[in-house]
């Protein structure tokens, strides 16, 4: 589904302007070359509300800012065994408590999957030692 436009706040106070004067919705709409459904809309939240600035939606705020989120991932480009528990810790520093959860989703949208370091090194004891001495 498309997302509509908003319109400008000038083009509605002038919907809201002419609205006072007396004409109608086909009217205005002709006018001002905008929908009759748009310019319906916009009158009923006008009377409604009695404004018509943008009014906040419902939903959660995210804690973690687009700031935040570049930061998290400069951190992991540049290394990228850094748990998410590390993550937590350095958001700690600068005051955000965020659930270690949220870092990992807020890095798998952006394509940084895995933030869990290898269990098992790459070689053993033994096969360091051989590979030091071939070195």
């Amino acid at each position: 589904m498309l997302q509509s436009k908003e319109i400008q706040e000038q083009m509605i106070h002038k919907v809201i302007k002419i609205h006072r004067s007396g004409k109608g919705y086909k009217a205005i709409s002709k006018a001002l070359g905008l929908q009759q459904t748009t310019v319906r809309a916009i009158i009923h939240k006008w009377r409604k509300h009695g404004t018509v600035v943008n009014l906040p939606r419902s939903g959660r705020l995210t804690k973690i800012t687009p700031r935040m989120q570049q930061r998290l991932i400069q951190e992991v480009t540049k290394d990228p065994t850094t748990t998410s528990k590390e993550l937590q810790a350095s958001l700690a520093s600068i005051k955000v408590s965020v659930h270690d959860s949220i870092i990992r989703k807020r890095l798998g949208k952006n394509g940084l999957h895995g933030r869990v370091p290898r269990q098992k090194p790459l070689l053993s004891k033994k096969n360091m030692k051989a590979h030091q001495k071939t070195s």
